[in-house]
This record gives C-alpha cells, sequence and structure tokens, in this order.
C-alpha cells in the first residue's frame, strides 16, 4: 500500500482508504448501500488491515449514527492501528438544533461520535456540509477548542465550494486556528467538477482530496454497458436520484474505453477507474466501499500497478467535459491558458 500526507499535514493516508455507508443498512439510502453488520464489517476491517488500508471514513448520518457505532466494535482493541474520520452538520433530525456546525451543535455531535465509536479522539473530523447560518468564526473557534481538549487531531471539510473553503482558510491563518487539511469530494471519469475550482485551490492551499463515489455512484462497475438493461442487482434502482447526474451517451462511452484498457491491462473496469483518479493531482486517498469481501478484494487491486500515459490521455479524452464559465476560456484560448494552465 502506497501512503501520502494528507494534504499539507504531516498525516500518512493510504491512497486507498475504507468508506462505511454499507454499515447499519438504515433508510432507504443506506440499505441501499449496503447492510453490513458486526461480524461483516469485523471481516471487512480485517481485510483492510491486511491489504495496508488503515483509514476508514464513516459520518453521523450513515444509517443513523449505527454506522459509528458498527465500526467501532469492529475496530474494538485495535484503535491505535487505525485512522478514524468521520464527519457531521448535516441534519439528524427535525429540531432546530439537530443540524449546521454551531459550537453547541460541533461539541454535542463530536461527544456523541466519540460515544459511538468507542475511543477518545477522532483522527480527522470532516464538516459534511457548509452552514451558511453560523459565522465561520463560530465554526472554526469551536474545532479548534476541540483540537486543544485533545477530541480531534485534524479537520477538514467535506461538498464545499471554492469559496466557502477559501474563507475559511483564510479565518483559520487570520486567528492562527487549525487549517482545513483535507476536502472529501465527489471525484470521478463522469464527475470532473473537481477539477475546474476546487483542485487548483487544493493545490494553492495545501487541502488533500478524498475522494468519494469514485465509481460514479455505482455506474462504472463493469455491469452498465451500452444496450443492456440495468442489472436487478444494482443498487441505481433505489439509488439514482440521490446521485450525480450523468448523460448516458457519455457514461458509455467511458465504458467502452475502460472495456478496452482491461483487456489491455487484465484489471476490471473498478480498478482502472480508481487506479485514474489515484494518478490525479491533489488526490490524498481514494475512498472504497464494499457490500462484501469480494467487491473489497475488486478494489483493494486498484494499487500496486500504474496506467499508462496513452491510456490516461484515452480516459482523460472520452471523459472530457467543457467547463462553465468562468473557466472555459482558460481551456480553449491561448491567451487565458498561458497565464493559467490547467493541472491536468
Amino acid at each position: 500500500m502506497e501512503y501520502r500526507n494528507l494534504g499539507a499535514s504531516g498525516l500518512r493516508v493510504p491512497v486507498l482508504s475504507f468508506g462505511t455507508g454499507t454499515f447499519g443498512g438504515q433508510g432507504p439510502l443506506f440499505s441501499a448501500w449496503g447492510r453490513s453488520g458486526a461480524d461483516e464489517a469485523r471481516r471487512l476491517v480485517d481485510i483492510c488491515l491486511e491489504a495496508g488500508v488503515n483509514l476508514f471514513d464513516s459520518a453521523d448520518v450513515y444509517s443513523n449514527g449505527a454506522s459509528e457505532e458498527i465500526l467501532g466494535a469492529a475496530i474494538r482493541g485495535r484503535r491505535d492501528k487505525v485512522l478514524i474520520s468521520t464527519k457531521m452538520s448535516l441534519p439528524m433530525g427535525d429540531g432546530p438544533l439537530d443540524a449546521g456546525s454551531s459550537r453547541h451543535r460541533l461539541i454535542a455531535s463530536v461527544e456523541a461520535a466519540l460515544q459511538r465509536l468507542g475511543t477518545d479522539y477522532l483522527d480527522l473530523l470532516q464538516l459534511h456540509a457548509f452552514d451558511a447560518f453560523t459565522p465561520i468564526e463560530e465554526v472554526l473557534l469551536t474545532l479548534d477548542t476541540l483540537v486543544r481538549a485533545g477530541k480531534l487531531r485534524y479537520v477538514g471539510v467535506s461538498n464545499f465550494a471554492g469559496w466557502q473553503l477559501m474563507k475559511s482558510l483564510s479565518i483559520a491563518d487570520r486567528h492562527g486556528w487549525p487549517r482545513h487539511v483535507a476536502h472529501q469530494v465527489y471525484y470521478s471519469l463522469l464527475g470532473r467538477d473537481y477539477e475546474w475550482e476546487l483542485m487548483p485551490l487544493a493545490r494553492d492551499q495545501g487541502v488533500g482530496a478524498l475522494v468519494w463515489s469514485p465509481l460514479g455512484w455505482g455506474r462504472l462497475t463493469g455491469k452498465i454497458r451500452r444496450g443492456k438493461p440495468l442489472p436487478a442487482s444494482s443498487r441505481l434502482h433505489a439509488t439514482a436520484q440521490f446521485g450525480p447526474p450523468v448523460d448516458d451517451e457519455r457514461l458509455y462511452a467511458i465504458v467502452d474505453v475502460l472495456d478496452t484498457i482491461a483487456a489491455e491491462t487484465g484489471r476490471t473496469v473498478p480498478q482502472i477507474a480508481i487506479a485514474w483518479l489515484l494518478a490525479r493531482p491533489t488526490v490524498s486517498s481514494v475512498i472504497i466501499g464494499a457490500r462484501d469481501e469480494a467487491q473489497l478484494r475488486n478494489n483493494l487491486g486498484a494499487v500496486g500497478w500504474s496506467l499508462s500515459a496513452p491510456q490516461i490521455a484515452r480516459l482523460d479524452e472520452v471523459s472530457a467535459v467543457m467547463p462553465p464559465y468562468p473557466y472555459y476560456p482558460y481551456r480553449i484560448q491561448e491567451g487565458f491558458r498561458r497565464l493559467n494552465p490547467p493541472l491536468v
């Protein structure tokens, strides 16, 4: 397993990390993702650790806290061998104090997560969404308080816009509070929006990307192909409405190239899609999920080898889309490109 620094921090993380959204199986979305209980979760954690994957990502909203509880049980007795990342800020109920990143909510949410996970500190806490109702100063001061109390080691965000992340970093620098070192983002061959603004920001500010849904919300598994119906076993029947929209023709074109490269390399479609991400700038770790041991072992096969430059170029070309204003001039007009060359 390869390890990289998480952004500009000193924390070394594996290039593949494990997402525990499949633990618990409560609710319409998470039950479609997976239903791993304590025994199966422990087995999946065992396989991860054997492969060198020691970063496990969760969130309080995953199965209404059950994911964290099951993860905590699965790592019991080996806390010193793992890194725990979790997220909070999204609504956990209908009450006025059940959502957001206020001082009241963050402190209570951290204490609740620690209890569910059976630990006294989190290696990484990420704000799951930007809270427009709470002053950023209040959020960052609270995170600083929790870091100083020893309950958090590092802080980050997830699904922030560029201005939201940059403003947070600037305020943190002004006051000497902990900077966000991670940004958990959607990024895949099907969804390259991360490259337009967030990737340059991450490169400039030292923020590492933790990539969620690297297989395009389950569409790059190798089971979806042109002219064939959606497999009955696909979770997309229940989850497509919750994920990023996708143009079907573009999906099929990408899968065609993935199939060709799979034949050339002897690798699977998911392994190639993940390997492409691991070669992108600012990516610290790609979060893989698995409903069972077979899926996990397949995803783990994305490391230990590399795509060739021509293969990467073919994937780049087939998955490319024209970015919106104000980004497209920097892709198509030479004067703009000379001033701001693209990172990829």
